[in-house]
C-alpha cells in the first residue's frame, strides 16, 4: 500500500471526499493528516529495533588512517572486521593513544567510526538498524512520505492499520469523537500484531520448558 492508498484510508475512515493526486490536498486538515502519516510511520519504526529496518552496509577503512565519517543512517549493532567483531566502546582515550594495536574495539567522536590503525586497508562489514521509514518507487530509502507512490517499511498488511488509525487519531485527538474508540482499539491491535508477527528469528520466539519428574 503506497502513500496515495494510505491517504485516502484516511480520508474515507474521516468521512472525507478521496483524492487522486496528493496535489489537490490543499487544506489545512489535509496538511494536517500528511503530517500524522509522516509521524506515526516514525514513531512506530522508532520504538522497536525491528527485524525490518535491519540492513547490510559495507565500507572502506584506509590504511593508517583509523578513521571514516559514519557511512549509515542509523543504530550500529555489529561491526566485523575480517569475521571478527568489533564491539563499541564510549572511552576514547585507546583511540587517541599509540597503545591501541590490540584493540578490537571502535568509537564515536564528531560523526566518525574510530578504530585501532591498520597496516593495510579493511574491509567493514555492518549491521545496522536504519533511521529511514520510507522506500520510494526506485527501491530508494528516505526518511518522510514525499511522492504517491512511496511506500512505509512497516510490513503490509500492519503498515496499513497502524498508519491509518494512528493518523486518524493524530488528526481529530478527541476522545469524544465517535469514531476514537474505534481507532484507538485498531492502532494498537495492529502494534501489538506487529510486534508478535514480525520477529523472523525462532531465538524470539516463546520458549517451551519441559520438566522431568
Amino acid at each position: 500500500m503506497n502513500y496515495l492508498d494510505i491517504i485516502n484510508k484516511c480520508l474515507y475512515e474521516m468521512n472525507y471526499k478521496q483524492v487522486n493526486d496528493i496535489a489537490e490536498l490543499t487544506k489545512t486538515e489535509h496538511k494536517r493528516l500528511l503530517s500524522a502519516i509522516n509521524t506515526v510511520n516514525k514513531e512506530v519504526c522508532n520504538i522497536e529495533n525491528w527485524n525490518f529496518l535491519l540492513k547490510r552496509h559495507t565500507a572502506e577503512l584506509p590504511e593508517e588512517t583509523g578513521e571514516i565519517d559514519i557511512p549509515v543512517n542509523g543504530k550500529i549493532l555489529h561491526i566485523f572486521i575480517d569475521g571478527e567483531e568489533y564491539s563499541f566502546c564510549e572511552n576514547l582515550k585507546p583511540f587517541l593513544t599509540v597503545n591501541n594495536r590490540n584493540l578490537h574495539k571502535y568509537s564515536i567522536l564528531n560523526d566518525k567510526l574510530l578504530f585501532k590503525p591498520f597496516k593495510e586497508n579493511k574491509q567493514l562489514d555492518i549491521i545496522y538498524y536504519t533511521k529511514n521509514c520510507v522506500i520510494d518507487e526506485n527501491n530508494q530509502e528516505k526518511e518522510d512520505f514525499e511522492n504517491a507512490a512511496d511506500k512505509s517499511l512497516i510490513p503490509m498488511p500492519f503498515a496499513e492499520q497502524v498508519l491509518v488509525y494512528g493518523a486518524c487519531l493524530r488528526v481529530k485527538g478527541n476522545p469524544q469523537y465517535f469514531k476514537f474508540s474505534y481507532w484507538l482499539s485498531m492502532y494498537k491491535e495492529a502494534l501489538l500484531n506487529l510486534k508478535s508477527k514480525t520477529s523472523i528469528s525462532a531465538q524470539n520466539s516463546p520458549e517451551i520448558n519441559l520438566l522431568r519428574g
